[in-house]
């Protein structure tokens, strides 16, 4: 059985680990060199306690991760600040299992909780399964910037995918910190 839960500072050894072999070999990620536990938990710890990060387990004794999603700040400027981005990576063995969905779909159920208005899915493309991903739990193709990445010898598209989450409403509601939702499921 899978379970998902809130991301801990202890999983930032897991997590970097599920994220190199994106970074070292893929184009999901345009980073070069992938990120050590150290640096996880940084990353995890700018969230500010409004972005989630969730991982999803095994159903092993172990509790294993498998698979770890996560929002950020879609932009700096304050009128973004209702907006966020999202992001998920799998372990290869769990790819393509169903573990994407319900972790990606806890992850936009959340956020909806939280009170974000949209949120955002940068694919690099071609990507079909992220894009089935993606439309599996309400996005919708925005639009594309063209050959804006270079990695591993070639030019990369990547495309954007934005889900409403809420009505936008004037005045706008601030979103909730993650501490205070916890981890929703669809």
């Amino acid at each position: 059985m899978i379970a998902i839960r809130a991301a801990t500072p202890e999983d930032a050894p897991s997590i970097a680990a599920i994220y190199a072999p994106h970074v070292l070999t893929g184009t999901a990620s345009f980073e070069i060199d992938p990120p050590d536990a150290r640096a996880m938990r940084t990353r995890m710890a700018a969230s500010e306690g409004l972005y989630p990060w969730m991982v999803a387990t095994n159903g092993d004794v172990d509790g294993g991760v498998i698979g770890y999603a996560y929002a950020s700040k879609f932009r700096d400027r304050p009128a973004y600040r209702y907006v966020c981005e999202t992001s998920i990576y799998l372990t290869d063995a769990s790819s393509g299992s169903g573990v994407g969905r319900l972790l990606y779909g806890a992850l936009v159920t959340t956020l909806r909780a939280q009170g974000f208005v949209h949120a955002i899915g940068a694919i690099t493309l071609p990507n079909d399964r992220s894009i089935k991903l993606h439309e599996a739990v309400g996005f919708r193709r925005a639009g594309v910037y063209r050959e804006v990445g270079f990695k591993h010898g070639q030019w990369i598209d990547v495309g954007f995918w934005q889900v409403q989450l809420n009505e936008p409403v004037v005045p706008p509601v601030e979103p909730r910190k993650f501490s205070e939702v916890g981890v929703v499921r669809p």
